[in-house]
């Protein structure tokens, strides 16, 4: 039985080694984080279109349904303005017939519960060395004893190690779209529920809606600087501090918010960039989602693009069994236009994410409320034609089932 190591198990691991153990490789999947922090924090995320019809293919839709944010209605605010109310649930239907926002540590677990049974993970480890010699390649970690592979896929985020010991160092290949991204759990000070509140000014955006899951609720800060920030990715007390001299001064229920950033344990905190490699596969090494061509975090539907170029990869190493490689080769083919699509819609997205002039920070409430208002089929054309839309909806997903050996 071939046997594939994949670094990371947020999601694009888990469903690569899903869809592994079903074609009858032997998977195991290493991840940094503790098993006891695994699956815990994060925000929100969306699974669109083919994305869903992966959790379907995995028997997971109806408990990723389930868990899904469960938020019905957003506010809307500007400084000195009105807010302008939002029907979630209107919306959400105008964008597609497939769609679920659910919380990526709530997504991440339901993939290793998924997984766990016949998959092994190695948690709070990383890889150290990789050395392809044209048959398998040699592992080293930073804490196992070494072994060999037969193919090695780095699905280990923006800031992948798979990446940057194989394909080189990350600032040559990250674009910086000039936003960042931050997010914490806590209290719900407002009694949300079911609702978000979003304010909104030039280059920046704050919002806080409720998780029901645990009674909690999320802070996420959104904003963007003139020039890269430095800072170290790992040095959490470092961003904090970055988030809380971007938004000290900003009034509204900011400073209500802020107080709880320090005690948060789930902070999370990154810029919001891309990932531009040229190709995704060297030899015996291939990477996917994020680690790969990240769209941006927050603004280009990576969990959607992570779980599907995943389920590829998986197809496509079954069908190429005999000569792994190949099988890399062939899944770059495949996804190569889903994914430049997706990086290309991103950078739009972000402008009215995060408005960037006074004028847009008057449209954003009045368009989404528009929109809202429009019959769902036009809601559907306006989705459509939006660059991630376009994106999501351009790589029908292959039929592999007579590839599977394992029930």
């Amino acid at each position: 039985m071939q046997r594939i190591l994949i670094s990371g198990a947020s999601v694009a691991g888990p469903v690569l080694a899903y869809w592994l153990r079903r074609y009858g490789f032997e998977p195991t999947v290493v991840e940094r984080t503790p098993a006891l922090r695994h699956g815990l924090g994060g925000h929100a995320v969306d699974l669109f279109g083919s994305g869903v019809e992966v959790a379907r293919r995995m028997e997971l839709w109806a408990q990723i349904h389930e868990a899904r944010t469960q938020t019905t209605t957003m506010s809307v605010e500007r400084h000195g303005k009105r807010p302008v109310t939002v029907d979630i649930d209107r919306l959400s239907a105008g964008i597609s017939d497939r769609h679920v926002e659910i919380l990526r540590g709530e997504l991440t677990k339901l993939l290793y519960e998924a997984t766990r049974s016949d998959v092994e993970y190695v948690f709070g480890d990383s890889i150290a060395t990789l050395d392809d010699d044209g048959d398998g390649v040699d592992v080293t970690f930073e804490h196992a004893a070494p072994r060999r592979f037969d193919l090695v896929i780095g699905a280990d985020g923006m800031h992948s190690t798979v990446r940057r010991l194989v394909f080189g160092p990350e600032e040559a290949v990250r674009r910086h779209l000039g936003g960042y991204l931050a997010v914490y759990s806590m209290p719900d000070l407002f009694a949300l529920q079911d609702r978000m509140l979003v304010h909104v000014s030039v280059d920046r955006m704050v919002s806080t809606y409720g998780v029901h899951q645990t009674g909690q609720a999320r802070a996420a800060f959104l904003f963007r600087t003139a020039t890269e920030l430095p800072y170290d990715y790992r040095d959490r007390e470092q961003q904090r501090r970055i988030v809380a001299d971007a938004f000290g001064e900003y009034g509204w229920t900011v400073p209500r918010l802020l107080e709880h950033l320090a005690a948060a344990d789930d902070f999370y905190f990154d810029a919001i960039s891309q990932i531009t490699l040229d190709s995704w596969q060297r030899g015996r090494v291939g990477l996917v989602g994020d680690a790969g061509f990240c769209p941006g975090p927050a603004i280009g539907g990576g969990t959607s693009l992570a779980a599907v170029t995943a389920y590829v990869l998986a197809g496509e190493l079954a069908a190429a069994r005999s000569d792994l490689p190949s099988g890399l080769r062939n899944y770059e083919r495949k996804v190569r236009e889903f994914v430049d699509l997706s990086r290309a819609a991103a950078p739009k997205v972000m402008k009215s994410v995060i408005p960037g002039s006074a004028t847009a920070v008057r449209l954003v409430p009045w368009a989404t409320a528009m929109l809202v208002r429009l019959p769902t089929p036009v809601q559907k054309l306006v989705w459509a034609q939006n660059g991630v839309g376009k994106a999501l909806g351009s790589l029908p997903l292959p039929n592999y089932s007579d590839l599977i050996r394992t029930p």
